[in-house]
């Protein structure tokens, strides 16, 4: 078996989970990681910035997105070599989790370099816990393909999976979505998530069809997690 804990030799790749909407939403652990690294390397160094100055942190930033990640990766993957450590942050939550980080962490792991995770808020995990839908099975689908066909497509696949069924999706799509939860889950029941650990956080439950209705009686707005109760 081989051996994935890490060589001694180079740096740590920290995957540190930052807050998806509360500033206070972060560990010690995260914050003193943070602090310690020798580069963080970030979704949007403008939103990250924003975070570090709150918490009085100043350490250089790479900028590090999915359309930039192929070409970053192996320069990080020097400095790693090199004795580095390095602290991988989203925009939000947990890194590779929808977003970038899957490709440094297998780059990474193909060198026998330490990937630390530094756990802490999840989008996901804290809409499934407050949701009220079942927990003890439960599937994370991400982001729906943007083009009806290809959604429906998946919408349909997932008819059958036992479970919650969790996904992202954001405010400009969302009316779309429940449109197309309606044909294909007409009875179950839906909540949506949004705008989690911030002022105006909400769950709003229902079915698709009862969901449409309250989203077309007002404006709903922010990034939301949408739940479908099993079977």
């Amino acid at each position: 078996m081989k051996d994935v804990s890490g060589n001694s030799n180079s740096g740590t790749l920290y995957l540190v989970a930052t807050p998806i909407g509360n500033m206070e939403d972060i560990t010690l652990r995260a914050l003193r990681v943070l602090g310690e690294s020798d580069v963080i390397v970030a979704e949007d160094t403008r939103r990250t910035g924003i975070l570090l100055k709150h918490y009085e942190i100043k350490k250089p930033l790479i900028s590090y997105h999915g359309f930039n990640e192929a070409r970053r990766t192996p320069a990080i993957i020097e400095r790693l070599l090199g004795g580095d450590d390095v602290a991988l942050v989203s925009d939000a939550g947990m890194p590779g989790i929808s977003d970038p980080g899957l490709r440094i962490v297998q780059a990474a792991r193909h060198e026998g370099i330490r990937v630390e995770p530094i756990p802490g808020p999840c989008a996901l995990v804290a809409a499934l816990s407050a949701s009220g839908l079942q927990t003890d099975e439960f599937h994370f689908i991400g982001f729906l393909p943007h083009k009806s066909g290809k959604r429906m497509k998946r919408l349909e696949s997932l008819k059958s999976i036992p479970g919650t069924l969790v996904l992202y999706e954001s405010p400009y799509r969302i009316e779309k979505l429940l449109r197309e939860m309606n044909e294909v889950f007409p009875e179950r029941r839906i909540v949506l998530a949004r705008e989690l650990t911030k002022k105006f956080e909400e769950f709003l439950a229902g079915t698709p069809g009862e969901l449409l209705d309250t989203y077309c009686s007002r404006k709903i707005k922010g990034e939301f997690v949408v739940l479908v109760s099993p079977m």
